[in-house]
């Protein structure tokens, strides 16, 4: 099985934002398979050197609908956007010392990637061909440690749950089959780390939780957990979110729950902090807009992938006095969970998930210093100039 392999510069030409990057330096294994019937497309993106044995971090995810069916949808597009963003949230976990007691002893070898596959609809979690998908995967993961002389560790990411078989799990099935795919559950440590990013910043801003008025795009696995924290505190919430069940939960529970296309909607009640965890580009032109035009709004975080349709709308957002987190820093935890648990299993030693969901906590003192030194600036410098002053040596 031989992947076409691009180049740090073939990435470059299909990614022009790695220019701007720290670590610019991106490979690409793509894997097709060879039925034509079973056009499936695997491509993974690492920032791992050939040979170098570093430890390449970054989940599986398989490319649901609302990304395929996206104009201009490539998975090696899409790979290395999602790799550019993984290796920022290793950026932030260094740079604030947070992570489980392996993942900060190993960090040097840790860098970012993502696992990419675009399968047929017969194919996806839940139909008749989904274990043939997996299985031809896993080769391909293989495949890529034997020929890229890289570690991969896959975690959680969309497209995945019930098999066609009614019983089995798609990532209980992916950590049976190779070492480095694990499957605890990262929503949660992912939600504890977008909870203390709010309270955080709401807390520099001088709105407490018990006072808030929060907006939530997205409330699947990790911005249910988001909510159930923040209503537990008496936060009051507005929500938009995709599938109809959810929203009659949101708005049983004492939310304001509406499908997407009320977005707008959304973004012109009277929000202190907007948290998007959706699938993808909630941070558009037209969203961004909106939240500068919202007067009370005074935050914007998160953990969504890909959040930012164009990289100018956190300027946008600063010189409207808005602090945006990086949504790379917001999600962190998710990746820092995923590296423990591999690390336990090689080594043979107990993974504790009380461990990172301690770590998570560590985030609420360093954004509420970070947006503090924002403000206190007048907005001059971004988010990450901030952090920077208050924590870079």
């Amino acid at each position: 099985m031989n992947p076409t392999v691009l180049t740090p510069a073939d990435c470059a030409r299909i990614a022009p934002a790695l220019a701007g990057t720290r670590h610019p330096n991106v490979w690409v294994y793509r894997f097709t398979h060879p039925d034509p019937a079973r056009h499936w497309i695997l491509s993974i993106a690492t920032h791992a050197e050939p040979g170098s044995q570093k430890l390449s971090l970054g989940g599986f995810r398989i490319a649901p609908r609302e990304r395929t069916e996206q104009p201009g949808f490539d998975p090696d597009s899409e790979a290395i956007g999602l790799a550019i963003g993984m290796e920022e949230k290793i950026y932030w976990s260094r740079l604030l010392g947070i992570g489980g007691p392996l993942a900060r002893r190993d960090m040097s070898r840790i860098v970012g990637g993502k696992c990419v596959l675009q399968p047929t609809d017969d194919a996806r979690v839940g139909k008749p061909n989904d274990f043939a998908l997996l299985d031809w995967a896993i080769e391909c993961f293989r495949a890529f440690e034997q020929q890229a002389g890289v570690r991969l560790t896959t975690g959680q990411d969309l497209g995945h749950g019930l098999m066609s078989d009614g019983k089995t799990q798609s990532l209980d099935y992916l950590s049976s089959h190779f070492l480095g795919s694990v499957d605890a559950d990262t929503s949660r440590p992912t939600a504890e780390g977008n909870y203390y990013v709010l309270k955080g910043m709401l807390s520099a801003a001088g709105v407490p939780l018990d006072r808030a008025t929060v907006g939530l795009i997205g409330v699947g696995n990790i911005g249910q957990h988001v909510f159930d924290r923040i209503h537990a505190d008496g936060s009051k919430v507005f929500a938009v979110e995709l599938r109809d069940e959810r929203r009659k939960h949101l708005n049983a529970a004492g939310a304001t729950a509406w499908s997407p296309d009320r977005k707008m909607d959304l973004l012109r009640q009277p929000l202190d902090a907007l948290v998007v965890n959706a699938a993808g580009g909630s941070l558009d032109e037209e969203t961004v807009s909106a939240c500068a035009a919202n007067d009370r709004l005074s935050v914007v975080c998160g953990s969504e992938n890909l959040v930012m349709t164009d990289a100018r709308g956190e300027d946008r957002l600063r010189a409207a006095h808005k602090s945006y987190c990086p949504t790379e820093l917001g999600g962190m935890m998710g990746y820092l969970t995923a590296v423990e648990e591999y690390l336990a299993l090689v080594e043979g030693v107990p993974f504790k998930m009380d461990g990172i969901l301690e770590a998570a906590k560590l985030l609420e003192p360093a954004v509420e210093k970070a947006t503090a030194v924002q403000r206190k600036g007048n907005f001059a410098g971004t988010f990450e100039d901030a952090v920077h002053q208050v924590f870079a040596r």
